[in-house]
């Protein structure tokens, strides 16, 4: 359902924007007071600002992933894992910060580095810590709370602990596979593991045979315009009922939820899962509700929103069992929480 929405969404707000403009162009006085009312007006001005400030990071960002799934290869990966449990999750923890991969193409990478032989819970911990835990997202969240830089900081805080935390559970209580088709028969699938390493995804292509400067670099241009592509409609999307929630909901109602020390909470977290923003841009939503949702709230949303969302969900249950999926999630949910509340009445 979600995907047919984002498929057929953007075409369809394409076509509405043109017949307007004929509208306009032919004179419907309807039209043009519509788009000149004070709620219209509003919407276009948040909608273009969030676009507009998020734009340079999601380049930024997809840039960064393409030279990495194009120069860097699994196997570099696995032989710089760790073989020790604790120093294993510090360096899946803190992997994003070398490999800064979108959101979108972890779940399938960390599925192949697992298949590889890199302990389960060390990929969990990457796919968690790793779409916040990255320059590249600190940098698009300190430009977006310019007038409070130390929700950057926070937002790297809290991430790394939830994610060690987790990593620490899964070590201990996970006794099986994590991916979906894996059972006692472990030992046939490593053994036959060369023959699995052909299966292709979108986001990740073998590298094993020498590629030529030329094709690497219209590969590199590939995934590139792939990702931004996909993003993107993530972000015009979440951007759009940012913009429609801001410009045509009664403030009053934002204020009684952002009033409530509890409930803002649960609706800033509940907002991240349904919107789904990608964590190179999901700062700019969070900080256009900053005249009305506190510190604690907002941080909240941008911790929970990029380890577990709507979109990632149901890819991770396209990869991974669902008992292990739900586990994750509740565990996310409630240590966000839990973490963001106590860092807010420590202070």
């Amino acid at each position: 359902m979600l995907n047919i929405l984002f498929r057929f969404g953007t075409p369809i707000l394409g076509i509405g924007c043109l017949v307007m403009i004929c509208l306009i162009l032919a004179g419907q006085p309807w039209s043009l007071a519509l788009l000149e009312s004070d709620g219209a007006q509003e919407f276009k001005i948040v909608f273009l600002s969030i676009i507009l400030e998020a734009f340079p990071f999601i380049l930024l960002g997809v840039i960064f992933s393409a030279l990495l799934q194009v120069f860097v290869t699994d196997e570099m990966i696995q032989k710089l894992t760790p073989r020790h449990h604790i120093i294993g999750i510090l360096f899946g923890a803190l992997l994003g910060l070398v490999f800064p991969l979108c959101e979108c193409g972890m779940i399938p990478v960390v599925r192949r580095l697992i298949r590889k032989g890199m302990p389960a819970y060390i990929g969990i911990v990457y796919l968690l810590a790793g779409p916040i835990i990255n320059p590249i997202v600190f940098t698009s969240t300190y430009a977006a709370f310019r007038t409070d830089p130390q929700m950057a900081y926070d937002r790297l805080i809290i991430a790394f602990i939830v994610s060690i935390i987790i990593g620490l559970l899964l070590h201990r209580f996970m006794k099986s596979s994590p991916l979906k088709g894996t059972s006692a028969d472990n030992h046939h699938h490593h053994k036959h593991d060369h023959n699995h390493d052909h299966d292709h995804h979108h986001h990740i292509h073998e590298r094993h045979e020498p590629v030529k400067k030329s094709g690497r670099l219209s590969s590199t241009l590939g995934h590139a315009s792939d990702e931004f592509f996909d993003m993107g409609k993530y972000l015009i999307f979440g951007a759009l009922l940012t913009a429609v929630i801001q410009s045509f909901i009664d403030r009053q109602a934002f204020e009684s939820v952002a009033d409530q020390p509890v409930l803002s909470y649960f609706f800033m977290m509940g907002l991240a899962f349904l919107l789904s923003i990608c964590s190179t841009s999901d700062a700019f939503i969070a900080a256009s509700f900053g005249g009305m949702f506190e510190h604690g709230p907002l941080l909240a949303f941008l911790v929970f929103g990029p380890m577990i969302d709507l979109k990632n969900m149901l890819m991770m249950l396209s990869a991974f069992r669902i008992r292990i999926v739900l586990s994750i999630t509740i565990l996310t949910f409630t240590l966000v929480l839990a973490s963001v509340w106590l860092l807010e009445v420590l202070r």
